[in-house]
This record gives C-alpha cells, structure tokens and sequence, in this order.
C-alpha cells in the first residue's frame, strides 16, 4: 500500500480519475475496494443529503471500531482534496476521518503513552488484506504529507471545527515538520477558540513526542503553568506536558487537572478530535483519570 499511495500521480489525484486506481486489489471492512470510488464522487457532489450518506457509509468502511484498514489509504488523497475544495458542510468531519486512518487504534487508551501515539504494533495484522496495519498508517500519513499545501490554507476556515480537524490531520505528518509545527504555534497564537486551541496544542505536542522535539517540553510546562492563560489552554497544555514526559505529576498539575473547574470544561473540549476516541463522552475525564491515576480502573458512573 505504501508503494502504491505514493506512485498515485498529482494529477491522477487533483483530476479524481478514480478509474486509474487499483480499488479492486483492497477490500474495506464490509466488501470491495471498487466500492469507494462511487462514495467519493458523492461525497464531492455537494448534494448535502447524500454527501452526510456517503461520508457516514466511508467511515464505516474505512474506520470501522476504530482500526483502520488498506484502502482507506488509498482514498487519503481524494479525501484531503474534498476537504480543501468541497462542501464547508463535510469538510470538518470529512478532515477527522483522514486523521483516524492515519492514526493507530484509539479505543479506551487516554493514557500518558496512548493518547498522542501514531504508529501500530508492528505485528498488528490487518484481517482482511493480511498487511501489517501499521503499513498502512504510515501509507496515509506519507500521502497527508505529500499534500500539506492542501491543508495549511484550511487555518482560516471561519469554522472552528475545520481548524480543529485541520490540526488534527497535520500532526500526523511524517516530515517538513519544522514547517508544520511553526504552522500551528502561529495559528496558536493567533485562535480564540478553546477547542481549537486545545486541538492546536495536542497536534505540537503529538509532533514533538515522535519527533523528540525537547524544546516542547519548557514551552507546554509554561503553558499549563501560567495562571494568566485561558483554562482551554492550560488544561491542553498539561495532558500534553504529562504524555511528553515520564516525570511524576507535579502537585501544582495535579491540582489545576483535578480542580472543579476543569471539570466544567469536559463537555466541550469533548469536540477536540483526539478525546472521542478514548471515551464517546467522556475524552477528557478519562485522561485526566487515566493520566493521573493509571493503577485505577476507569468507572464512567
């Protein structure tokens, strides 16, 4: 799949010559790969109805309990093309299903070690193609990458859930990533949106873990321990703090996570597209209680 993601020609991509794309060598979760092609086209139609339909049914196939599968990588380039120029309607989620299929599976994990991980256990086995699933994330990621000029014009999207997905997407890149991490600090600097912000800082953060960027370490201490910055942020920048590194959680951390007023945030910050996968309703109280007290079994109640 990696061979095949990246011989896909620019203009084949930019063209949506679906016909000059191997489909039929890769199944999806509920059938043949010959399938996806025709819910792209419909996706892209800008028919509002049937592109909810479409983008449901390919989420479903492409994604399915969150494990993600080979020719979901192939549909990575159309899909960032849809995004880019398609109906504002399903750009957001159109963005957050390109992220999951670049992303290891996610499900309950809001762990110090889990939440910001990209790759798949080497020996993760894809059922129904036999290919190392971890194969086809980094065959996603590659094509994500091949097409960053697609993304970084999406930053002034006037829908705060587009820049939130959009960051989402590029913290998967797997190079230029000084360019892309200097992207979101500006954009940073620049966003008033807490979900935003928080989407913002979790996606430098994810950057820097693979990357072993130490200088994020300083700058998200001094985020979360800045008493004069937004709560959005101090709260995103202390999971990115804990999941940096191994160091025992400060007091003051502690406190500021575990603190009521933390708490009145989890229904929102629940749209930043890293937390509904550890938890359908509950992302960041999970991380907190996962990240603070690994020892202890999550209870929901």
């Amino acid at each position: 799949m990696r061979t095949v993601v990246s011989a896909i020609p620019r203009e084949v991509k930019d063209g949506f010559r679906y016909d000059e794309i191997p489909w039929h060598r890769f199944p999806h979760f509920y059938g043949p790969g010959e399938e996806v092609p025709g819910l792209l086209a419909t996706l892209a139609s800008g028919e509002a109805e049937a592109a909810d339909g479409a983008l449901w049914q390919l989420r479903t196939d492409l994604h399915h309990q969150g494990s993600t599968i080979a020719v979901g990588a192939l549909a990575v380039p159309f899909l960032l093309r849809i995004a880019a120029g398609g109906s504002a309607g399903v750009r957001a989620e159109t963005l957050r299903l390109v992220a999951e299929i670049g992303r290891c599976q996610h499900h309950g994990d809001g762990s110090r070690e889990g939440l910001l991980a990209v790759a798949e256990d080497p020996l993760e086995i894809e059922g129904t193609t036999e290919c190392p699933v971890d194969w086809t994330i980094q065959a996603a990621r590659d094509a994500v990458t091949g097409d960053l000029h697609l993304l970084f014009p999406l930053f002034p999207d006037p829908d705060p859930e587009v820049r939130s997905a959009t960051a989402f997407v590029l913290a998967a890149a797997t190079s230029e990533i000084s360019r892309v991490s200097s992207a979101l600090h500006s954009r940073l600097a620049a966003e008033d949106d807490p979900v935003v912000q928080v989407s913002l800082i979790l996606g430098i953060a994810q950057l820097a873990r693979e990357h072993q960027d130490e200088h994020a370490l300083a700058w998200a201490r001094d985020l979360w321990s800045d008493p004069g910055r937004p709560p959005a942020i101090r709260i995103g920048a202390g999971l990115a703090w804990l999941c940096l590194v191994d160091d025992p959680v400060p007091d003051e951390l502690r406190a500021l996570l575990t603190d009521p007023g933390t708490d009145q945030h989890s229904d929102l910050l629940q749209r930043v597209p890293w937390l509904p996968p550890v938890d359908s309703t509950s992302g960041l109280r999970r991380c907190i209680h996962e990240m603070l007290t690994p020892d202890v079994p999550w209870n929901s109640a």
